[in-house]
């Protein structure tokens, strides 16, 4: 394996193990030793040093040969309608997101779900795994593949231990939430959004824009009308 990649598989392993380890058997610890209000701080500087040691790690990593042509039509194609999906869940994921910092849980097991929550309880990190996912099939190397896998895992796996978290510290008002909610996102919930479709493919219209007009790299109908 080329070093560069290695360093990369290296940043991937602690940008997701540091989140695990951080929310998982140290969190009580270190929120008992610094405080709420240190421990959140020292998390975010924990996770933004992890995150930039991954980005860094991946711009850097030798490419090499993709496993296929990621700008054919099909992969490409699914690639667009992957990142379209992750934008109609991902934008209206800000608001009244119980999975958010700092959010009060009192009150959280009256509330009737409504919007992007009757497709999941986390729609933010499922944006983000499907927008993971268009990006290895758009480009099938091997960073991309490290890199995209632990922001899956991270989103995914980090998800459902956050539900048991919660569960286990609020049972009174996590557990209605969980039990009106899922997990896996509802297909059929999310065709009935129509106004985030609308919103999702205009902000998607101009992010893929951006990303070949700032970048140079194509993404969606600007691979062949750029």
């Amino acid at each position: 394996m080329d070093a560069s990649v290695g360093n990369l598989l290296v940043a991937a392993v602690f940008f997701v193990s540091s989140h695990f380890i951080m929310s998982g058997p140290l969190r009580k610890p270190l929120r008992s030793a610094l405080g709420e209000q240190s421990f959140l701080l020292a998390y975010s500087l924990v996770s933004l040093l992890a995150l930039t040691w991954l980005i860094v790690a991946f711009d850097r990593a030798e490419p090499g040969l993709p496993l296929y042509d990621g700008t054919a039509i099909v992969p490409w194609l699914a690639a667009s309608v992957l990142t379209l999906v992750a934008m109609t869940l991902l934008l209206p994921s800000f608001a009244r997101n119980p999975a958010l910092p700092g959010r009060k849980e009192a009150g959280l097991g009256t509330v009737i779900p409504s919007g992007v929550f009757t497709v999941t309880r986390h729609p933010m990190m499922w944006g983000f795994a499907l927008w993971a996912i268009a990006h290895m099939i758009a480009a099938p190397t091997l960073p991309v593949a490290i890199m995209m896998t632990s922001i899956i895992v991270l989103a995914l796996v980090g998800s459902h231990l956050q539900d048991k978290r919660k569960l286990a510290g609020n049972t009174r008002e996590f557990g209605p939430w969980q039990r009106r909610t899922s997990f896996w996102p509802r297909l059929g919930k999310l065709m009935e959004m129509r106004l985030s479709w609308l919103v999702a493919l205009l902000v998607w219209f101009i992010a893929t824009w951006a990303h070949y007009h700032f970048f140079g790299i194509p993404a969606g109908i600007w691979m062949w009308i750029g």
